[in-house]
C-alpha cells in the first residue's frame, strides 16, 4: 500500500481488526460514516499472512458504489481499475489477472457462489453497508456461511456498516468479535422545514428549500428524493428557476441514480468546476459508501421507494414511505464528510421522533421468487436449512414456489429443473429469465431483451416526458423505444435504454441482424421468415403480448365487463374505462397495484387467444364439464379449455359420461326442490302412507323432503337414466321409485297397516287421505255409511279414520272420528236439513238398520 496515502479515522482500529480476523476468522465492523471502512479496510488487509496471495471479494449494495469504491482504491494505489483492484457489476466487468480485490454487487456474488461454491482463490468476503439488508445481501451471507461450513473452513468473513445492530450479526457468525470505530464527521447543523402536502407538492417544497440553501449556504447541494420520477420533476422546476434568473447561472444540476450511464454518474460525483456550484438530485444510492465531492448541504425529502410484495395476491408494487432514523442519520452525515455542513429536513422534529429506528429487511417484504430459485439451484430448496438473520416468511416462500413451478423452474418437490438452472444463470428476476429462454422458441430473443430492459427500468421511462400520468398500454412504450418523435419517452431515456438492451443482447449472445429486421418490420408488420412462431403472434406487438404472457402466466386477463378483468391467478383487476386498452378481450397485466377486490392495472398489453393456445399448450387444462344449467332447466355438457382461472374456449361435448349426466340432473333437482318431481296422486299418496306408518314405528323409512333430498342419488338414480332436463322428468315413474324404498314384505305390511282404499258399506272403494299422518281421512257421502255402527279403523285397529261426511252433492256436512256418537246425537238434525234439500234421496229414521245406498233409494 502507498505509504503516502492520507490517514483515515479507521486506521486507528485496523490493528484490532486484523488481530480479530487472524484469531477468529470472522468480524463485525461498525464505524461511523466517513471513517473510510469501504476504501481503507480491503487495502489494509492485502498483506495479511492468512490472505497469502488470495483474493478479497467485497460486496456493495449498488453498482454506483461498487464502481466508485474500486476507482478510489485503485487511485490510492496509483493504478487503473482492473489491476490490483477491479469490479464486477451486472453487464460490466473490470478485472485482470493481477486483481486481488474485486468489488462486486450482491447478485454477482450469488452467481460466483453458484458457479463455484468453494470460491477457489478467494480468502475473504466482505459485506459492506450490511445495514441496508437487501435480499441479495442476506442470501449471499447465508450461502457464504454454508460454503464455509462444508467446503472452506479457511474462508474469512467481515460484515461492515455504519448503522447496524452488531450483536445479532455477531451471533450469526459464531460470536464474532465486534470492532467499533469512529468516523471523521464534521458538525452538521439540522433545520426542519414544512413537509410537502396536498396544497404543496413535493417538487415545489424541495425547490423552495433549494432556493433557500443556495441563497444562505455555501458549497454544493445533495438532494435526496424517493425515485426517478421525483428527480425529473424537481429537475424541471429548478431549471425553470435558473432560466428565470432567480439563481446564479453557474449552478449545474446532476441527477444521480442507478439507471444512469457511468459517465453521468461520474459527473455527479466529481467536484464542481471552479466558480460553479452543483445540485445533485439523488435517490437513496448516495446514502452510503459514495462520497459526493464538494457537498456541504443535504436536503432530505424524508422519503424512499420500497418494493412491497403481497403473498395474498402474488403481486409486488412500489410504495413511497418515510425513511428510518438510521437512513436519516446516514443522509445527514453526507453534509459533514469533508467540512462542517447543513441538513434541511422536510419534516418536523415531532415527525422525526415517530420514524422507525431502522428499515424493514427486504427479505421480510420482497418477492422471494429470485431467492427460492437460487436456493433450489444451490441444492437447498428449504430455506430453514440455512442460517439467516431473519428467515424468509413461509407464505412468501410458498407463493414463490408456486410461481417458479408455473414457470417450469422447479419440479413438484421444489427441486431445480433443467429449465430452472438455465434461468438461474441469467441473474435476472425469474420471470424475465423464463421469458428470454422461451423467446428462443419463437425467434424473438431480441424483442425479449427489449421487454426485459423496459420492465427492469420502468422508473426510468415512466413520466420521462412529464406526462400527467403514466401510459398504461405497454404497446406505446415499445413504440416509443423505436420512435425518435415519441411523446412519452425523451431521447436521453431512449439512449440509456438502448445501451442497456445492447448489453443484455451481448450477454444473451444475440446476432445484430435481428434488431434491424424488427425495425424494418414495424409494430404491425409480419416477420414471415420466422420459424416456429405461433399463428397470431407474427407482429411485433402480438409477439410482445405472448412474451409478456410467458413472463406473467398468473396475470393473463380476460375481460368480464368494461375495464374489469379476471386474471389467470384468480384475482380481479381493473383499468379505467376511458383507456382504449380496457376494450381488449385478452390482456397481460404486467404491473398491478394490490388494492382491494379488484387491483388497479398500471401497465398491460393485449395478447391474442391464438398465441395463448399455442404458447401455453403444455399448461392448458381440458375439462369435460357436465353441469346443471338453471336457466335452461337442463343438463349441459361442455368441453372447456382453461388456463389457470381463465376459460379460454368452450364447445359442446358430444358424448358425455351418462353417470355424470345423471349426477348433474340430480343437482338440478336439488336446486329446484323435491316438488319439481312429477307427484301424481298415486305417488303422493304412497309417500304419505309411508309417512303415516313411520310416525307409528320409526323402523319405516323417512320420506320427508329433507330425507328424500339427502338420499336422492340412491333411490332416484336408477329411474332417471337417459334423462337430461326437467321436461324429461315428466316421464319419470315416481311411484315405482318410491315403492323401491320398501322391500317386498314391507309393501304387503304397508297395505295391511295403511291401505290405499277403504270399502264403504255401499260397496264404494274410497281412497284414504294420508296428508295428515296423525289423522288419515276419507271423503264419503253420508248415505253410503247407513248400517255401519262405528268408525272404521286402520293400522291394526289403532287409528280411527277421520270421516268427512258429504251430502249427495258432495258438499261437506260434518267431520267426525266418532260415527256412533254422530248417529246418536247429530244425525237427526243433519237428516232434517238434508231431507229438505234432497227430498228424492233416502233418509231413514234409523240409520243403523238402513241399507247403505249409492244412489237416491235402496235397491229393491
Amino acid at each position: 500500500m502507498d505509504k503516502s496515502m492520507q490517514q483515515s479515522p479507521i486506521d486507528t482500529i485496523l490493528p484490532e481488526l486484523k488481530a480479530a480476523l487472524a484469531r477468529h476468522g470472522h468480524a463485525v465492523l461498525v464505524a461511523s460514516p466517513g471513517a473510510g471502512k469501504t476504501t481503507r479496510v480491503p487495502l489494509a488487509l492485502l498483506e495479511e499472512p492468512w490472505l497469502s496471495g488470495g483474493k478479497i471479494i467485497m460486496l456493495e449494495p449498488r453498482r454506483i458504489a461498487a464502481r466508485s469504491a474500486a476507482q478510489y482504491m485503485a487511485a490510492q494505489l496509483g493504478e487503473q481499475v482492473g489491476e490490483t483492484v477491479g469490479y464486477r457489476v451486472r453487464m460490466d466487468t473490470r478485472i485482470g489477472p493481477r486483481t486481488r480485490i474485486e468489488v462486486v454487487t450482491e447478485g454477482v456474488l450469488t452467481r460466483m457462489l453458484q458457479r463455484d461454491p468453494g470460491l477457489e482463490g478467494v480468502k475473504m468476503v466482505i459485506f459492506d453497508e450490511f445495514h441496508e439488508r437487501s435480499l441479495h445481501a442476506d442470501l449471499g451471507l447465508a450461502l457464504t456461511l454454508e460454503a464455509k461450513t462444508w467446503l472452506r473452513d479457511d474462508l474469512r468473513l467481515l460484515v461492515m456498516s455504519a448503522t447496524m445492530e452488531a450483536e445479532p450479526v455477531s451471533r450469526l457468525l459464531g460470536d464474532a468479535p465486534i470492532i467499533v470505530g469512529e468516523g471523521r464527521q464534521h458538525p452538521v447543523t439540522t433545520y426542519y422545514r414544512p413537509a410537502p402536502g396536498a396544497d404543496r407538492p413535493l417538487d415545489e417544497a424541495v425547490a423552495a428549500v433549494v432556493e433557500e440553501a443556495l441563497r444562505e449556504q455555501g458549497g454544493d447541494l445533495l438532494v435526496f428524493l424517493p425515485g426517478m420520477a421525483e428527480i425529473r420533476s424537481v429537475e424541471r422546476r429548478l431549471h425553470a428557476l435558473l432560466e428565470k434568473g432567480k439563481q446564479p447561472a453557474a449552478v449545474r444540476i446532476h441527477p444521480l441514480h442507478g439507471s444512469l450511464p457511468a459517465s453521468s454518474q461520474d459527473r455527479a460525483l466529481a467536484p464542481a468546476p471552479p466558480g460553479e456550484r452543483k445540485i445533485v438530485l439523488s435517490t437513496s444510492v448516495a446514502e452510503t459508501s459514495l462520497t459526493v465531492e464538494g457537498v456541504t448541504v443535504v436536503i432530505d425529502s424524508g422519503l424512499t421507494r420500497v418494493s412491497r410484495f403481497s403473498p395474498r395476491t402474488g403481486m409486488t408494487h412500489l410504495e413511497t414511505v418515510p425513511i428510518s432514523k438510521a437512513s436519516a442519520d446516514q443522509r445527514r452525515g453526507r453534509a459533514g464528510r469533508l467540512s462542517p455542513g447543513v441538513c434541511y429536513r422536510l419534516w418536523s422534529e415531532e415527525a422525526h421522533d415517530r420514524l422507525p429506528p431502522a428499515a424493514t429487511p427486504e427479505i421480510c417484504e420482497a418477492d422471494l421468487a429470485p431467492l427460492v430459485l437460487e436456493l433450489a439451484a444451490w441444492g437447498t430448496p428449504d430455506p430453514a436449512a440455512l442460517r439467516w438473520l431473519d428467515p424468509p416468511p413461509h407464505a412468501a416462500v410458498q407463493q414463490a414456489r408456486e410461481l417458479l413451478q408455473a414457470l417450469g423452474a422447479l419440479d413438484a418437490d421444489g427441486g431445480i429443473a433443467p429449465h430452472g438452472r438455465e434461468m438461474a444463470a441469467f441473474g435476472m428476476h425469474p420471470r424475465m429469465s423464463h421469458m428470454l429462454l422461451r423467446a428462443r422458441d419463437f425467434g424473438r430473443e431480441d424483442l425479449a431483451c427489449e421487454i426485459a430492459v423496459l420492465l427492469e427500468n420502468r422508473e426510468l421511462w415512466r413520466k420521462s416526458a412529464g406526462l400527467a400520468r403514466p401510459d398504461v398500454d405497454f404497446r406505446n412504450v415499445l413504440e416509443a423505444l423505436r420512435s425518435p418523435n415519441s411523446a412519452i419517452m425523451d431521447s436521453e431515456t431512449r439512449r440509456r435504454l438502448n445501451g442497456e438492451i445492447n448489453r443484455l443482447r451481448k450477454e444473451c449472445g444475440l446476432a445484430a441482424a435481428q434488431r434491424s429486421e424488427d425495425a424494418a418490420t414495424g409494430r404491425n408488420g409480419t416477420a414471415a421468415a420466422r420459424t416456429g412462431l405461433p399463428r397470431g403472434a407474427e407482429t411485433v406487438d402480438a409477439a410482445a403480448g405472448l412474451l409478456l404472457a410467458l413472463a406473467y402466466p398468473d396475470r393473463i386477463g380476460r375481460r368480464r365487463e368494461a375495464g374489469r378483468y379476471l386474471l389467470s391467478g384468480g384475482r380481479g383487476a381493473m383499468i379505467a374505462e376511458e383507456v382504449p386498452l380496457a376494450r381488449e378481450t385478452w390482456i397481460v397485466a404486467v404491473d398491478v397495484e394490490d388494492s382491494g377486490a379488484d387491483s388497479r392495472i398500471r401497465l398491460a398489453m393485449p395478447v391474442q387467444l391464438e398465441a395463448l393456445l399455442l404458447g401455453f399448450a403444455d399448461r392448458i387444462v381440458e375439462e369435460r364439464v357436465v353441469a346443471w344449467d338453471r336457466a335452461a332447466g337442463a343438463v349441459r355438457a361442455r368441453l372447456r379449455r382453461k388456463l389457470g382461472a381463465l376459460l379460454l374456449e368452450e364447445s359442446a361435448l358430444a358424448s358425455p359420461d351418462p353417470e355424470a349426466v345423471t349426477r348433474a340432473l340430480l343437482d338440478g333437482i336439488r336446486e329446484a326442490g323435491i316438488g319439481v318431481l312429477p307427484w301424481d296422486k298415486a305417488a303422493r299418496q304412497f309417500r304419505e302412507r309411508i309417512a303415516f306408518v313411520r310416525q307409528l314405528d320409526e323402523k319405516w323409512p323417512d320420506v320427508s323432503d329433507d330425507a328424500l333430498m339427502d338420499q336422492l342419488g340412491e333411490w332416484l338414480s336408477p329411474y332417471v337414466d337417459g334423462m337430461k332436463s326437467l321436461a324429461d322428468l315428466k316421464r319419470l315413474p315416481l311411484g315405482e321409485a318410491l315403492e323401491a324404498l320398501l322391500p317386498w314384505p314391507a309393501r304387503k305390511d304397508l297395505d295391511a297397516l295403511a291401505p290405499a282404499y277403504w270399502t264403504a258399506p255401499s260397496g264404494s272403494r274410497l281412497p284414504i287421505d294420508y296428508s295428515d299422518p296423525h289423522a288419515p281421512a276419507i271423503n264419503v257421502r253420508l248415505q253410503e255409511l247407513f248400517g255401519l255402527a262405528d268408525t272404521p279403523r286402520i293400522a291394526g285397529g289403532r287409528v280411527p279414520l277421520t270421516l268427512r261426511l258429504l251430502s249427495p252433492a258432495h258438499r261437506p256436512v260434518q267431520v267426525t272420528r266418532d260415527l256412533a256418537g254422530f248417529w246418536r246425537n247429530a244425525y237427526f238434525e243433519v237428516r232434517k236439513d238434508l231431507k229438505g234439500r234432497y227430498p228424492k234421496h233416502y233418509w231413514p229414521d234409523n240409520p243403523l238398520e238402513a241399507e247403505a245406498v249409492r244412489g237416491t233409494k235402496p235397491r229393491k
